[in-house]
């Protein structure tokens, strides 16, 4: 049976109280956001559907030069791959990697309604503080996410599919992932936007049916 909507066409500005979801990963040199070089950062944006369901948008990322004086632990770029002299990279200086990021975002959160960004992370809080202490660095004042206040995929993951680390609960979810490309940021965040979108349209559609059984009159 399709489950009618009922209900009006539904809004992104409404649905999170304003706030846009911007999924976002960062590759650094360490897991410390005040001394360790940011590396790389991508973003997705989401959108929402005339049904209410959530969507991803176009990846923005660029590869950022680590900032002067930054530090580089050999053993985080053992895993993320990433050689921060290697020419090719074409890295951006953080100012510069943070206008490119932020101009796609802030231009998502104008064409949705909404007032600001909500960063979205697998583990997020890692993410934002390395995003927040790029922004303290480079003075940035149009900063479009909102401070403190995140999504964690994590804890997400962890009660719709029992599942907190990424690449399980991106599969529990019913998507593919392939360790071979993991801890790219691009590669991670447009599968953190996938379980997230999983998660919030999973809810969507309990709403659906919810509404479908109410108009039918069914107890």
């Amino acid at each position: 049976m399709e489950i009618p909507n009922n209900s009006a066409t539904p809004r992104m500005a409404d649905r999170f109280r304003g706030f846009l979801p911007v999924v976002v990963d960062v590759e650094t040199g360490g897991f410390d956001a005040e001394h360790d070089a940011l590396l790389e950062i991508a973003a997705v944006p989401l959108c929402m559907d005339a049904d209410g369901f959530l969507q991803r948008q176009p990846t923005v990322s660029t590869h950022v030069e680590p900032f002067p004086g930054a530090n580089l632990d050999p053993r985080s770029l053992e895993i993320t791959g990433i050689d921060p002299t290697n020419p090719l990279r074409g890295a951006l200086a953080e100012r510069q990697a943070l206008d490119h990021i932020f101009h796609v975002v802030r231009e998502a959160v104008r064409e949705a309604g909404c007032q600001r960004a909500i960063l979205v992370g697998h583990n997020a809080a890692f993410d934002l503080g390395f995003l927040n202490q790029a922004v303290k660095r480079c003075g940035h004042k149009r900063n479009p996410f909102h401070p403190f206040s995140c999504f964690d995929t994590v804890s997400l993951g962890g009660l719709a599919y029992g599942q907190t680390v990424l690449s399980k609960a991106v599969l529990a979810a019913g998507h593919a992932f392939d360790s071979r490309e993991a801890h790219s940021a691009v590669y991670d965040t447009e599968r953190t936007a996938e379980l997230f979108c999983s998660v919030v349209n999973r809810w969507r559609q309990l709403e659906l049916f919810e509404q479908a059984h109410v108009g039918l009159g069914v107890g």
